[in-house]
């Protein structure tokens, strides 16, 4: 249970971290106003990630293969700016800056992780234990 606990917390810290240096880079155009709207961004935006984000991909999914997976640029970008919507205190001046934040923002991530969680970018998927059987 706690071993969940432990990678759920060092997930958000990451992309608090992440979120935090792209404020310094992007100093003008991503502003948090303080610690808890930035420790609130990171929160929202893993959980955006893990639910809204999803179902944006598979809405979007002709348009993906259309362009190649460049429209997935704009779907990080409007789940940014969802996420600067819901949280007071946490503000993206425009679109564009949007979609370069979440390039970064991503790229951060990756790196930061890869150093947290043991320098391994590859996730491991545990099949059941019995008999092989998913029901």
């Amino acid at each position: 249970m706690f071993e969940n606990l432990t990678s759920f917390l060092a997930q958000w810290a990451v992309t608090g971290v992440s979120l935090w240096i792209a404020s310094l880079v992007f100093s003008k155009s991503i502003r948090f106003d303080s610690t808890g709207a930035l420790v609130g961004s990171a929160l929202l935006l893993g959980l955006a990630n893990a639910l809204v984000k999803p179902l944006l991909i598979v809405l979007t999914l002709p348009l993906t293969v259309l362009t190649f997976g460049l429209f997935l640029l704009v779907v990080n970008a409007l789940v940014l700016l969802l996420v600067a919507a819901l949280v007071k205190g946490f503000r993206v001046s425009g679109f564009w800056m949007a979609v370069f934040a979440s390039l970064f923002i991503s790229i951060v991530s990756i790196v930061i992780g890869g150093f947290v969680f043991g320098g391994s970018p590859e996730m491991r998927i545990q099949m059941p234990s019995s008999n092989g059987t998913w029901l």
